[in-house]
């Protein structure tokens, strides 16, 4: 906290402290001229984020104030760099002229108030986003037992709501990814904590009615009590960061959670669908399969995998559109040579309306409609399109009137910044033409009055030059200045500096305040114009946003095309019941890694069927266990997602929840070990697995003793087959659960070829059926480079374990005689604190009632202890 305790504290830093209480946890930007200043701690926070200087200003409460600084030109760098540290920032602008605060008074200070707050999920310059990716923002809204969720990417409008459980929120927020989370109670590690107060069904309603300019929803479809919770929260959030100023957003879209397929986040990491292991694009599903050529198809593409739908209609009419982009070449390298060139119009759209948009950005929509308006047309040439493309099409059109205004008031290539105005074209404003010629004629007069000069002092280096400070002067070195120091010279001395001297005259005087007068009158009327176009623009927000929508469609259909015809991928088909065939499958990821270096990936067939719905994988380290596994899970990403497969064919019933349990490490900020974090996920999938999942599994067990591993794993698959039912490929070194085939009609053997040749391990990378004939551990450990003697002493060992094993019937000794998962018998464990707390109606407890329920509760615990 900053200590305002001084007497010696100066009218700024008066209006420093104001701001800062305002500001609150965020960093205060105080604009001092060309500067955005922080101080005190806020000073030490960024100079440590940014590398920069951290000085010192006069003292306050006895110290002197610790400050930095950035350049408001080169803001938007440093802006960049302290919300990607976590930081938030609060901008405070000068909210009068210095003409003003003089009106108020001879020594006012010029009055500063915090005109946005700056955020990782209100983003919307160019220079602070990643083109090729959403930037959502979310709120969650608990009510009741289900929980609201609503979610915006202002850059480019898209609005969303959903309601979940508590259980399907993970997977929710793990699609989105959300740059920030608000919530109104810290349910969520980092989420920013609002006031319940936002949290409301009826705050929701109220402000999506003011937002849109509607007196009833009904239009929107109808919403629950938990997603105008969240919609409130969400809205009054981007009220209070844009200090009133709402950015454009899309009607909501309501969405379920049976939309999609389920993904949690342990799964998501697990098989890098947007995003490699250490945080990367590269080495992603999305990164192997992205031929995108604009952002917008880019962060389609990744929504699209981020959520596999479970419409099988919705799907098709995905692949049909891929699938006209593969049989017409032409078509496809001519959409995406036309996409290539065009501009991020639902981004350009986003600053417009967020108050942060330029002359560039209008030129962009007219360039991006337009274009959108002609590829309308060559598509509709192309005679039977598909479904999917007869309804986008529409909506590439009907900006005509909007194209022609944006093209007759705009010049060619408009500039980012409209304060030095000549964004106008000629011939727009008749008016406007007049001042520039004003302008015009005054700069040749200019010229003519300079030479002028030199003739009548006969000083040859004699300039009339221009700033900021003495407007236009005149301009003459030292050794010439005396004849124009003289009073009949005609000229007034304004300025002495190291070498030069500098003059003003009535007649320059004159003809400065013209120039000045109609150079300013032409900014003016550049800015009346820039603002009724923006606000033409803005009218057709949604329009625009929905032509954004219809060309990243495009863009993403094009790009999978394109990429089928690359790798030789094949359209999926889907079938009603719980299959997963698949023939001559791969890894997307593995298989262009290897394609790098010259190499060959090795297919792979895969039948779950309901006879056969479990898979026991088994055979050595590095033979493709895993591999295989993670494959055929994307495999079924990506055909839910509408995208041509890498196999050679594919045919599945819908996957509702995808589970992955394929290598673990530990967590250790929250005090988990690998082994911990292997069995909090395996519990999740045993406890949310349906008949239509698909779960992958690899070496559950692993993290403890043979014994207690062997025990997990063998309880594992049998919940797997007798109570979850669902798809699965289980992966095991435990070579043990093999006899659970004899007990299990559903399970079947299956194992990664390998061949020892002339001591050597030859992984083969082929599935076969069966059980592996052993481990090849050692065989893998020489592999490694293990040194000669332990490989030996590891031999030993080994023929020793195994004559044991032989002899006693090694560890699963006795297992035959157990009886069946189904048949196992659970102790319920009660816990009275638990009951008591379930049986409360903690809405109609009065303050009184609610005490003494609160000691009864105590008791319960002490006793429960004792």
């Amino acid at each position: 906290m900053v200590d305002t305790g001084s007497t010696t504290t100066t009218p700024m830093m008066v209006q420093y402290l104001a701001l800062k209480a305002e500001a609150g946890d965020c960093l205060l930007f105080y604009r001092m001229g060309d500067f955005f200043e922080l101080f005190f701690e806020d000073a030490k926070a960024a100079a440590a984020a940014l590398d920069i200087a951290l000085t010192a200003r006069g003292e306050h409460a006895g110290h002197p104030v610790p400050m930095c600084g950035v350049p408001v030109h080169a803001a938007e760098g440093y802006l960049a760099r302290l919300i990607k540290a976590g930081f938030r920032v609060a901008i405070a602008e000068q909210i009068e002229t210095p003409a003003e605060a003089k009106a108020r008074g001879s020594k006012s200070l010029v009055a500063r108030g915090i005109v946005r707050v700056v955020t990782a999920g209100t983003l919307t310059e160019e220079a602070l986003l990643e083109a090729r990716s959403a930037n959502w923002l979310a709120a969650v809204a608990p009510v009741g037992d289900v929980i609201g969720l609503a979610s915006a990417d202002i850059s480019t409008g898209r609005f969303e709501l959903c309601e979940v459980d508590a259980a399907g929120l993970d997977a929710e927020l793990a699609r989105l990814s959300p740059s920030e989370l608000v919530a109104p109670e810290p349910l969520i590690d980092g989420a920013t904590v609002r006031p319940r107060a936002d949290f409301t069904p009826q705050e929701g309603e109220r402000r999506l009615k003011a937002l849109f300019g509607v007196s009833t929803l009904d239009g929107f479809g109808s919403f629950t009590k938990a997603e105008l919770a969240a919609c409130a929260g969400l809205l009054a959030y981007l009220d209070h960061v844009g200090k009133g100023n709402l950015p454009f957003l899309s009607p909501p879209v309501r969405l379920q959670s049976s939309d999609h397929m389920l993904i949690d986040a342990a799964t998501r990491e697990s098989l890098e669908l947007v995003r490699s292991t250490g945080g990367a694009r590269a080495g992603s599903l999305l990164d192997a399969i992205d031929r995108t050529v604009t952002g917008a198809g880019a962060r389609r593409l990744a929504a699209d995998i981020s959520a596999p739908l479970m419409d099988v209609r919705t799907i098709e009419d995905r692949l049909d559109l891929v699938s006209w982009f593969v049989d017409n070449g032409s078509a496809r390298d001519a959409m995406r040579a036309n996409l290539r060139a065009l501009p991020d119009i639902g981004r350009a759209l986003g600053r417009l309306a967020a108050g942060r948009g330029g002359p560039r950005d209008l030129g962009m929509l007219r360039d991006g409609l337009g274009e959108a308006r002609m590829m309308r047309e060559r598509l509709a040439r192309g005679g039977d399109v598909p479904p999917l493309m007869a309804s986008l099409l529409p909506a590439l059109d009907g900006h005509g009137a909007l194209v022609d205004k944006l093209s007759r008031a705009l010049v060619p290539n408009p500039p980012l910044d409209a304060a030095q105005g000549g964004y106008i074209a000629e011939g727009y404003d008749a008016a406007l033409d007049e001042l520039r010629g004003l302008g015009g004629d005054g700069r040749r007069a200019m010229a003519a009055l300079e030479a002028r000069y030199r003739d009548q002092t006969g000083i040859s280096a004699l300039k009339i030059k221009h700033n900021n400070v003495l407007g236009y002067h005149i301009e003459v070195s030292a050794k010439n200045a005396d004849a124009l120091m003289t009073p009949e010279s005609g000229f007034t001395h304004r300025q002495t500096l190291a070498g030069v001297v500098r003059f003003n005259a009535p007649e320059l005087h004159e003809l400065a305040v013209k120039v000045t007068q109609a150079g300013a009158h032409a900014l003016a009327a550049e800015a009346a114009h820039l603002e009724e176009l923006t606000e033409i623009a803005l009218a057709r927000s949604r329009e625009i946003a929905t032509t954004a929508e219809a060309l990243a469609r495009f863009d993403v259909a094009a790009a999978l095309a394109e990429r089928a015809i690359e790798g030789g991928w094949a359209r999926p088909s889907f079938a009603p019941d719980a299959r997963f065939e698949v023939s001559g499958g791969r890894h997307p990821v593995v298989e262009t890694a290897i394609a790098k270096d010259g190499g060959r990936f090795v297919a792979n067939d895969c039948r779950l069927v309901p006879s056969s719905r479990l898979w026991l994988v088994t055979g050595p380290n590095m033979g493709g266990k895993s591999t295989f596994l993670r494959q055929n899970a994307l495999i079924a990403v990506l055909a839910q997602a509408g995208c041509y497969v890498p196999a050679t064919s594919a045919t599945l019933g819908l996957v509702d929840r995808l589970f992955s349990r394929v290598g673990a490490s530990d967590n250790l900020a929250r005090g988990r070990s690998t082994f911990m974090v292997e069995m909090v996920e395996t519990a999740a999938i045993l406890s949310q697995a349906t008949e239509r999942s698909f779960i992958i599994l690899d070496e559950v067990g692993r993290g403890t003793s043979t014994y207690d591993g062997l025990a997990i794993a063998w309880a594992v698959v049998e919940s797997v087959h007798e109570v979850n039912r669902a798809r699965c490929l289980f992966a095991t070194h435990y070579h043990e659960l093999t006899r659970l085939a004899e007990k299990l009609p559903a399970l079947s053997l299956h194992h990664v070829r390998a061949r020892e040749y002339r001591g050597d391990l030859v992984l083969l990378h082929e599935l076969g059926e069966g059980p592996a004939d052993r481990s090849y551990g050692i065989a893998v450990a020489r592999l490694a480079g293990l040194p000669p003697k332990v490989l030996v002493r590891a031999k030993s060992v080994l023929d020793k374990l195994e004559a044991g094993r032989d002899a006693t019937g090694g560890l699963a000794a006795g297992l035959d005689d157990l009886p069946l998962f189904a048949a196992t018998k659970v102790e319920e464990v009660r816990d009275p604190l638990r009951d008591a707390l379930t049986k409360l109606d903690i809405d109609g407890l009065s303050p009184r009632d609610a005490l003494d329920e609160l000691y009864a509760l105590r008791r319960i615990l002490i006793e429960d202890k004792g």
